[in-house]
């Protein structure tokens, strides 16, 4: 079964305002199956409004609106969803006098600009706000010629305060919906308050909406890696990547980590869990080591967890130190932001002038003089004197042209050399690094704890 989310406001438009509604709302329908098809924006104009529930509706089982059923003039949504139906707004007594009720409660009178929010459609059903003063609406739109069904005693489904009345003979619950689509679409519309409309939706929309998806489920896992691009990322999932594919595996790419989403759709959740299982089994497979964690894990948690687990690591605690050139403390940074990290993270120091790598690690001049800051040699005395100096087992040391300046054709923008010292020697390698600034120093950072990530788990770097 199939969902299409729609949020309305000028503020979503514009990007006054962040949609997160729509972000929470796909998950909720995932957890029961529903597939979400889209996610469509529209600004508080009546015409676009009218036009995107008509088409929508063609193409879905369930839509899902929020926002647009406030007070004031630019609230226009209960207004469209009546032109569409075509019928007129009529007034729910029992709203109205729980808008009193609300206002009372408050030792204020009604205004009187609150009154349309007790206006829904006719033949259409009122769903209960216990958050706020709009009330939701329920609606079925059935084929071009956009009409409400379900209005009658002992069909559809209704929501009188905090009593639910019987649904038994709705086409809602019609095990056979799907086959209707596009004549059949559920709509519903939600304030766009996130704490009313996720209210609202947890206690009298998902339950239908799960009920009505007879169990299906989908379930989900992301798989992280870095060190390679997408494309070649795909090129070794090969068919696992097949649009077709149940479950299926999609890639994206946020600060250098290619992350791949897999999505298990089946009837039952226990059916969903195994399949999913066997999907992350043969993408591991497929990739080895390059995926580094899965969900909410990030690189640098991941490698303070190996070396916290290290030997070598507790036997030298705290074990590792850092020196930075074009990344200014940035890889610092990423492995002291994870808690605990005193116990293995003991020193940084940023050199970003030739004097300051002279001085504090004691790297020559003349290494410098004949080769560069931006070279092997120098990464390589970076790193030991940084194991010297600080007394630690690990060592890595970044020293790049991040740019926008600097660059020369030997060493364009984006070339960064990583020295990496440990116990039994130490190596450097050079990487040349896409994108501004601000990207090249965050890959920088990312490669040095990649190079880190290997070592300790005694695996040659894939690539």
């Amino acid at each position: 079964m199939d969902a299409i989310i729609l949020s309305i406001g000028d503020e979503l438009v514009l990007g006054q305002t962040i949609d997160t509604n729509s972000a929470w709302l796909s998950g909720q329908l995932a957890g029961v199956g529903v597939s979400v098809l889209a996610h469509i924006t529209v600004p508080d104009d009546q015409t676009a409004v009218e036009q995107t529930l008509r088409e929508s509706a063609s193409r879905c089982d369930f839509l899902i609106v929020s926002g647009g059923i406030g007070p004031t003039e630019d609230d226009l949504t209960r207004q469209a969803l009546a032109k569409v139906m075509g019928v007129e707004l009529e007034e729910n007594a029992q709203w109205l006098a729980e808008l009193h009720k609300f206002f009372e409660a408050r030792g204020r009178a009604m205004p009187a600009i609150n009154r349309i929010q007790a206006m829904i459609p006719k033949g259409a059903e009122m769903v209960f706000n216990t958050a706020g003063t709009a009330a939701g609406i329920h609606a079925v739109i059935e084929g071009s010629r956009v009409g409400v069904q379900g209005s009658g005693e002992g069909s559809g489904f209704r929501v009188r305060g905090s009593e639910k009345v019987s649904y038994e003979a709705s086409s809602f619950l019609n095990p056979d919906l799907q086959t209707l689509r596009p004549s059949l679409c559920h709509v519903f519309i939600t304030p766009g308050v996130p704490k009313e409309m996720k209210a609202m939706f947890t206690r009298d929309i998902l339950p239908l909406v799960k009920q009505a998806a007879g169990g299906a489920v989908i379930l989900s896992r992301t798989l992280h890696t870095f060190g390679l691009g997408e494309s070649a990322i795909a090129e070794m999932l090969g068919d696992l990547m097949r649009r077709d594919r149940n479950p299926s595996v999609g890639t994206t790419v946020s600060g250098g980590v290619v992350s791949l989403r897999l999505n298990s759709r089946f009837p039952s959740e226990q059916q969903a869990r195994e399949e999913l299982q066997k999907t992350e089994v043969a993408c591991r497979a497929a990739l080895g080591d390059l995926i580094y964690g899965q969900d909410e894990q990030s690189l640098p948690g991941v490698v303070a967890g190996l070396l916290l687990a290290d030997s070598t690591a507790t036997q030298f605690a705290p074990a590792v130190g850092t020196a930075e050139s074009c990344t200014g403390g940035l890889l610092a940074k990423m492995l002291t932001d994870i808690p605990g990290s005193s116990r293995y993270f003991r020193q940084g120091y940023v050199t970003y002038s030739n004097e300051a790598k002279q001085d504090l690690l004691n790297v020559p001049a003349e290494l410098i003089a004949q080769n560069g800051a931006v070279s092997r040699e120098v990464a390589e005395a970076m790193a030991v004197g940084t194991q010297t100096q600080a007394g630690v087992a690990y060592a890595l040391a970044i020293t790049g042209i991040a740019g926008p300046d600097g660059g020369t054709p030997q060493k364009p923008v984006g070339t960064v050399w990583i020295g990496f010292a440990h116990p039994r020697g130490c190596a450097a390698r050079v990487f040349l690094f896409p994108g501004d600034r601000e990207m090249i120093r965050d890959r920088s950072a990312k490669m040095a704890l990649t190079l880190l990530r290997f070592h300790l788990l005694g695996k040659p770097v894939p690539f």
